[in-house]
């Protein structure tokens, strides 16, 4: 694991994030980071966001995106976009878990960050036991829910919704080590899909 201090010397470093509603993007450079959002579809969004930054990806020298948990198409659009630049050039890309970056931000330890695991079921995030997947009816203590994220399930009680602004975010875990190197860009997912596996049979009519 790295921090973005770790690798401030493979900066420029692209930063974007689609796991939410919000898309934000980031360009890093040692003498500042600049910032641009949008509501767009991620696909488009990511896009707009790199023009308005007047960035120069042939001047990227590595990239770092959130793998989630969030919405799988905007990280998987995201995803599909690092691998198709680094087939043109390789460079080096970190993924970073949103739930984890708002909790070492907060700094409550005693606070489980959570998203949305569809089938009544939560991402949960501590300081203490990092990223689980927890049942609903065994959600306990203090929880926080980033906005701009969506839900399937209703929101358990007492839920308190947090910020999440990387501008604002980034800066308070500047050395903290939320990076994973990666060469396989990809959405999170706890498990691997399962599939059922069916014997095609010719359609008769009945007797």
């Amino acid at each position: 694991m790295a921090s973005l201090h770790d690798i401030r010397d493979l900066f420029p470093a692209l930063l974007i994030d689609a796991a939410s509603s919000v898309v934000q993007v980031g360009l890093l450079q040692t003498r500042g980071t600049t910032w641009e959002t949008s509501t767009d579809e991620a696909g488009v969004a990511v896009f707009q966001c790199i023009e308005k930054l007047h960035c120069d990806l042939g001047a990227i020298a590595s990239f770092v995106f959130c793998e989630g948990p969030g919405s799988v198409l905007g990280m998987r659009s995201v995803a599909m976009a690092l691998r198709t630049w680094g087939v043109l050039r390789p460079r080096p890309v970190f993924a970073y878990s949103r739930l984890a970056l708002v909790a070492h931000a907060l700094g409550l330890a005693r606070s489980g960050i959570i998203a949305d695991a569809r089938r009544n079921a939560w991402h949960h995030y501590d300081l203490e036991h990092g990223l689980r997947r927890v049942a609903t009816a065994d959600l306990s203590g203090d929880l926080r829910m980033p906005e701009n994220f969506r839900h399937w399930s209703p929101l358990p009680p007492g839920v308190t919704p947090v910020p999440y602004s990387l501008e604002s975010l980034w800066p308070q875990v500047w050395k903290t080590d939320l990076l994973r190197p990666t060469d396989a860009p990809d959405a999170f997912l706890h498990e691997e899909p399962s599939y059922v596996t069916w014997s095609p049979q010719i359609h008769r009519a009945p007797p």
